[in-house]
């Protein structure tokens, strides 16, 4: 796909800042408390929707329409500013300020992107393109924060066993390896991680690999890195596992065991979502989407994992969770019931239900701080 001319000059600069004057930007950055819920337009969403505390639980407050679609992103420590995607066909990112004035719009190169990540050392951003199977990566400016060129794309080869979902390559997570010039992608249509050697001083991709090949069928979706062990944990949203990885020192995995994400005995329709440690990396949560609960595995030293509990989400199709440790918090975003629900952490990692219905955010599909 044509990619849309990256235009960053002073001009373009000044008239994004002047149209988004309008909305309730400033309010929003200052907020230092809140949580934003990124919802889909298609699915009745506002926009980036500011969630506050409110007598101990959450309030949405007033949306910021012109953040559309943003089903995932990051943000630099360094300078702030924050990337996020507009999944749709012709795929986008929007780059923003700490107040939410959008700095550049720049095409991903491909169809719906659902997938962000930000290099170490704020040089690199890649993007994973869903539908057309593609990975963007752009070389950054690390004072700015804005691309230095267009991104260069990385297309995927690949299929699986199911006709529906696998009939081509889906990209669907990409991360950087800490420590080296690598950039990993996960691909659910493949049945695939992707190594993507990158030249260590230039940034330009050199080779890419397949880091692991995971079990036909299997729909691989997300890769959460342990914090401090050589291990990596893969969620396949087809299979409903979770597949414990080594990492090995030239980018590859190897598989060491898979411990599923449903209770035994159930025989419904259900598919793995969201995946994430808490920071001391003795606790893994996963999401079900149609089981409608949170998996909560306690993971070992050496990286094992033993499920410990599984939770009702509080609401339909948990798409994402955001732990939120210094509250104690899990806050779910139930796409379908269009909720997001708040969970108690207990001080073993394990989950408490969700006691109210939870706060009305339409289309939510991702959350962040």
């Amino acid at each position: 796909m044509a990619s849309s001319p990256l235009s960053l000059s002073r001009r373009t600069l000044v008239a994004a800042a002047a149209a988004a004057a309008a909305f309730p930007t400033r309010l929003l950055a200052q907020q230092s408390r809140r949580v934003l819920a990124g919802t889909y337009v298609q699915e009745g969403g506002a926009g980036l929707v500011p969630l506050e505390p409110s007598n101990g639980g959450w309030t949405a407050g007033r949306a910021l329409p012109e953040i559309a679609n943003a089903s995932f992103g990051v943000q630099s420590g360094g300078t702030g500013v924050r990337y996020l995607v507009d999944e749709q066909a012709e795929g986008a990112l929007g780059i923003y300020g700490r107040d939410f004035r959008r700095l550049a719009r720049v095409s991903t190169l491909g169809a719906d992107p659902c997938h962000v990540a930000l290099s170490p050392d704020g040089r690199a951003l890649a993007v994973a393109n869903y539908s057309s199977g593609s990975v963007a990566v752009w070389k950054l400016d690390p004072a700015t924060g804005l691309p230095i060129d267009e991104a260069a794309r990385i297309v995927h080869a690949g299929s699986g066993p199911d006709r529906e979902r696998q009939a081509g390559a889906h990209a669907h997570w990409v991360g950087f390896a800490p420590g080296a010039p690598l950039l990993h992608s996960v691909d659910l249509g493949a049945d695939a991680i992707f190594a993507h050697h990158l030249d260590p001083r230039s940034g330009a991709l050199a080779k890419t690999t397949v880091a692991y090949r995971a079990e036909p069928g299997s729909g691989p979706r997300h890769l959460a890195r342990h914090p401090r062990l050589p291990v990596a944990y893969l969620v396949a949203e087809l299979a409903n596992t979770v597949t414990i990885l080594d990492a090995e020192g030239d980018g590859s995995f190897r598989r060491r065991g898979v411990v599923s994400t449903l209770p035994a005995g159930f025989a419904g329709s259900s598919a793995a979502g969201h995946i994430a440690l808490n920071r001391r990396g003795d606790r893994l949560y996963v999401s079900n989407r149609g089981h409608n609960s949170i998996a909560v595995f306690a993971v070992a030293r050496d990286g094992g994992l033993t499920l410990l509990q599984h939770v009702g989400c509080g609401g339909d199709w948990p798409r994402m969770f955001l732990l939120l440790e210094e509250r104690d918090e899990m806050l779910v975003a139930n796409q379908r019931s269009g909720t997001v629900a708040s969970l108690r952490v207990g001080s073993d990692g394990r989950l408490r239900a969700a006691t109210s219905q939870g706060v009305p955010v339409p289309g939510v599909a991702y959350l962040t701080v």
